[in-house]
């Protein structure tokens, strides 16, 4: 995940380069060259390019700017892949918690009725 370096508070130069990274598979994802994010972003080209470099620190605001124009959340941005996969897999683990939740209840319902009916049976 992304870690701030406590004395600065700015982001390690790896850190940089995963955000960079994560910037330019979504410019290109949209089809969108630098020049046509750095207009959107109202910057300059090499500006935008050093961002996407991990050249240069990026602030928040314009991270935010940035995660607005691409339609994703900051934390998308900032995030290593293989820590999106996790943050996934952890949706779906309480997706299927819950579909469980439901099927325990359904489990525990049908055991009623069958004791009831053999209850029934057995009474007559």
């Amino acid at each position: 995940m992304f870690k701030i370096n406590k004395q600065t508070l700015e982001p390690n130069l790896n850190q940089m380069n995963t955000i960079g990274r994560n910037i330019r598979q979504l410019r290109q994802k949209n089809g969108w060259s630098q020049s046509e994010v750095a207009k959107r972003l109202e910057i300059s080209i090499p500006a935008f390019s050093k961002i996407e470099t991990g050249i240069t620190d990026i602030n928040i605001s314009r991270l935010d700017q940035i995660s607005r124009l691409f339609e994703v959340s900051t934390l998308e941005i900032i995030s290593k892949e293989e820590d999106m996969s996790e943050l996934g897999n952890f949706a779906e683990i309480e997706i299927l918690k819950d579909r469980l939740s439901i099927k325990e209840e359904e489990i525990i319902k049908l055991q009623k009725k069958v004791i009831d009916l053999y209850e029934e049976i057995r009474n007559r």
